[in-house]
């Protein structure tokens, strides 16, 4: 008579390495961005120039400043997304 536990023990395993190499695999073929990462140097260089230049700007440069660094998040973001998918 053959154990039920072993068959059942035995899809078990199987199911988990097939969901774990499917995640390993997922990261592994993460491509590097190599365009995402130069605007995000550019993005931080931005706002390291805005931070540095005068106040007196009508609140412009704030402005920018603000929207540098929601684009640097985004940026951050897209590149995170990418590389889980």
């Amino acid at each position: 008579m053959r154990n039920p536990w072993k068959l059942t023990s035995f899809a078990l395993i199987a199911v988990l390495a097939a969901a774990l190499g499917r995640g390993a695999l997922t990261t592994a073929s993460a491509e590097p961005q190599p365009r995402m990462h130069q605007a995000l140097e550019q993005l931080r260089a931005a706002a390291g120039s805005l931070e540095a230049a005068d106040h007196d700007k009508g609140g412009h440069r704030a402005k920018a400043l603000e929207l540098t660094r929601a684009a640097i998040t985004q940026v951050e973001a897209g590149i995170r997304y990418d590389n889980r998918h």
